[in-house]
């Protein structure tokens, strides 16, 4: 599975799921917007092993992203879920920090083994994580992982289209690689450590309303500690108690044909995905002081009206028919146009470099 076809998939309700398996983590990034320590709590792993295997082949999601924190700190259970979610016919992409690179050493070969267990691994590689674990070293992992058969890409982080590390990092990947290692290309965030130093804004609510999807809402994520949670922001991941419009349940006492159904059937979520949360408040609550994105979508809760009014347009078939034509048009622009909305927009073709050296 090529990074491409990962991020394509990203605005198709329930193709996909990301699946938190840590908090932990032995790096000290300074920009990490989880805050992980080796103090962090995880999902017990049985939990984790039951709600995966809950997955058929009538209603499995098509991908499954494994992250953390480290992911790879539980080797063990990433190999024993990418397994359980091939029998339902689902695959698994796999995204680490790359601890394991430190010296420039082999992989350890638990490692090695849940890396080819998956069907795509990704590896972060930005101006901190260089801090933690040297570019070459991370260079000569991720050709390993080549060598042994599984697509690979880089997900990169910097300050801006203008950020001088980035240029940098991108020619150096495209030179080491060919061209044939896509690369996913964000903005650092003010969340996690980084709401500390970084300057950056967060995405500013849409003016006067305007109608802009929000594909956040289409893959349930699964938090550190087992909740189920309709959006993967990380202030809204970390938030306790959910917002009930965003809460799908929960790996101890739901499995994934419940999740899925709460998250295609909900009213509220259809529209969020068709038309955003600032859309939504403008139309049902006029009026109210605009805030930033994902801040207005949490605040949906405290909206009765909003809520009302989603759960009033949003139902039944007309509500499934404006959610199928946002995916579809969605779907047909393309990873890099996904990209362009939600990540760097002046690397976005990089998502769609593959292993046969297609340039963007």
């Amino acid at each position: 599975m090529e990074l491409g076809e990962l991020i394509a998939l990203r605005p198709v309700p329930a193709a996909g799921l990301l699946l938190t398996l840590t908090r932990r983590c032995p790096l000290s990034c300074a920009h990490c917007s989880t805050s992980s320590t080796m103090a962090g709590e995880q999902t017990a792993a049985d939990r984790l092993r039951r709600f995966v295997a809950s997955f058929t082949v009538d209603d499995a999601p098509r991908v499954v992203l494994l992250t953390g924190g480290e992911p790879l700190l539980r080797p063990g259970l990433a190999a024993g879920l990418a397994t359980l979610a091939r029998a339902a016919g689902t695959r698994t992409a796999l995204l680490s920090g790359m601890f394991f690179a430190r010296g420039g050493g082999s992989v350890p070969a638990r490692i090695m083994r849940a890396i080819t267990a998956a069907d795509h691994f990704s590896a972060s590689l930005d101006v901190h994580h260089e801090r933690e674990v040297a570019r070459a070293d991370v260079f000569a992992a991720v050709r390993r992982v080549l060598d042994a058969g599984v697509p690979a890409s880089f997900h990169l982080t910097g300050t801006g289209p203008d950020d001088p590390y980035l240029a940098d990092v991108v020619a150096a990947v495209r030179r080491e690689f060919a061209d044939h290692v896509p690369m996913l290309v964000n903005d650092v965030r003010p969340v996690g450590r980084a709401a500390s130093w970084t300057g950056a804004a967060t995405r500013p609510d849409t003016a006067g309303g305007a109608a802009v999807p929000c594909p956040m809402a289409a893959w349930p994520t699964v938090a550190f500690d087992g909740t189920v949670v309709a959006c993967c922001n990380q202030q809204t991941v970390d938030a306790r108690p959910v917002p009930a419009h965003l809460l799908l349940g929960h790996v101890a006492e739901d499995d994934w044909s419940t999740v899925r159904r709460r998250s295609l059937a909900s009213p509220v979520l259809r529209l969020l995905r068709v038309v955003g949360p600032g859309h939504l408040t403008a139309r049902y609550a006029p009026g109210t002081p605009a805030c930033g994105w994902c801040a207005t979508c949490r605040n949906i809760a405290d909206r009765p009206e909003v809520l009302a009014g989603a759960a009033r347009d949003g139902a039944g078939p007309v509500g499934e028919l404006l959610d199928l034509h946002s995916t579809r048009s969605q779907l047909a622009a393309g990873p890099a146009a996904f990209v362009r909305r939600h990540g760097s927009s002046a690397y976005a073709g990089l998502v769609t470099l593959t292993a046969d050296g297609d340039r963007p």
